[in-house]
């Protein structure tokens, strides 16, 4: 996964800022007047008194499309932003002719999802400590999946500057590593669409239950935008945690229980595929012990669960991702069987080593043990979908 280095502008963003403007550039996008774009990149994105990275607007834009250009695979591409008499303009070169138009796409969006905020703001709903976020700074052009979620948190924007950058989707990444992705390639399988476009707390999920129809035109424009390619390819979708999966059901049609699959139509004649799963979190809840009064045994076998879950469930997205148009519920079914049958020790293994932070000989150990096991096939019925912990999103 491509990661910013340390808390300093990104060498690839400082250097297309010392690009001589007569470079040449294969997009040239005009991308609004600073108003616009303040807005919009929520600048400034960690700025009070005394600014925890100071760069200005230009520098901001020039660090999230450097982001897009390197995570959709133009590892020589240059980005060069600058402000004329009040209108920011942005120049790519070592793109493809129309590398742009994606990009125009999220901004038209972003400003739906700017008029929803300031009505859920003038209806004083809207609190202090969130942040418009839009998903800026991922693949544009080459995306193989895409991740429903419920909001980006906060440290996203104000600490790491990167909408990839949380615990959420740190985990996720490694799930799908463990499926066959290479690690710099995860990026490119999660384009994020988060149904509340505001970075806040991590455990504010609760009060953001209510702010979901004031984006709707924003939702569903993204969804419609993301879920193709500028190919015509239909892209693979996973519906992370119950608020996104209550959010399908209601906006979409179609129950989605995890692993549970279902079609969604954004545009006419455009049937993509979905996945229910858990929300990557999750795992840190369901694995608690404190959820089973205590009792360490209840508690592994339930994070066991929910490992092989996720894993079955980032199995099939790599797989849809890598392969459009596989049967998705074949599939599924193969990934269901890999990592909860014939992998299960490889399952246990991972619990152990990602969640209790085991060594790989202690997990071994572990997972060799008749009490495991037994907990394992005691335990019945689907396991209860809480609020992610705020430590762990």
């Amino acid at each position: 996964m491509f990661k910013l280095a340390g808390f300093t502008p990104t060498a690839l963003a400082l250097a297309a800022l010392t690009l001589s403007a007569a470079a040449h550039a294969d997009v040239d996008l005009k991308l609004g007047s600073t108003e616009r774009v303040t807005r919009l990149f929520a600048y400034p994105n960690n700025c009070s008194v005394i600014c925890y990275r100071n760069w200005s607007l230009e520098q901001t834009v020039a660090h999230y499309l450097s982001q897009s250009v390197q995570r959709d695979g133009y590892s020589n591409a240059k980005v060069l932003v600058k402000n004329d008499n009040g209108q920011i303009y942005a120049e790519i070169s070592g793109v493809p002719e129309g590398y742009d138009k994606p990009l125009s796409a999220l901004l038209d969006a972003g400003d739906l999802a700017y008029t929803g905020a300031s009505k859920l703001n003038a209806d004083g709903k809207w609190a202090y400590s969130w942040y418009l976020f839009l998903p800026l700074g991922m693949a544009l052009e080459n995306r193989k999946s895409v991740e429903l979620l419920h909001f980006p948190p906060d440290y996203s924007l104000t600490q790491a500057q990167d909408y990839l950058r949380s615990n959420t989707t740190d985990r996720w990444a490694t799930l799908l590593t463990a499926n066959g992705i290479p690690a710099d390639q995860t990026p490119a399988y999660q384009t994020i669409i988060d149904i509340a476009p505001i970075a806040a707390p991590s455990n504010a999920g609760s009060d953001l239950e209510g702010v979901y129809d004031y984006f709707k035109d924003y939702q569903t424009t993204l969804v419609k935008q993301f879920s193709q390619t500028s190919a015509g390819t239909t892209l693979p979708m996973v519906a992370f945690g119950a608020p996104v999966r209550n959010w399908i059901k209601q906006q979409y049609g179609p129950t989605v229980a995890v692993l549970g699959l279902a079609t969604i139509s954004p545009s006419a004649g455009v049937n993509v595929p979905v996945l229910g799963s858990n929300h990557p979190s999750y795992i840190w809840y369901a694995a608690d012990p404190a959820s089973y009064d205590g009792d360490e045994a209840k508690a592994d076998a339930a994070g066991l669960k929910v490992m092989g879950q996720d894993l079955s469930a980032a199995c099939w997205q790599a797989g849809m991702g890598r392969k459009p148009g596989t049967d998705a519920k074949t599939l599924l079914d193969s990934c269901t069987q890999t990592w909860q049958v014939t992998q299960k020790g490889k399952t246990c293994e991972l619990f152990y080593t990602s969640i209790r932070n085991l060594t790989p000989a202690q997990a071994a150990a572990k997972c060799s043990t008749t009490p495991i096991k037994a907990q394992l096939q005691q335990l019945q019925g689907e396991l209860p979908d809480a609020a992610v912990p705020a430590p762990h999103l």
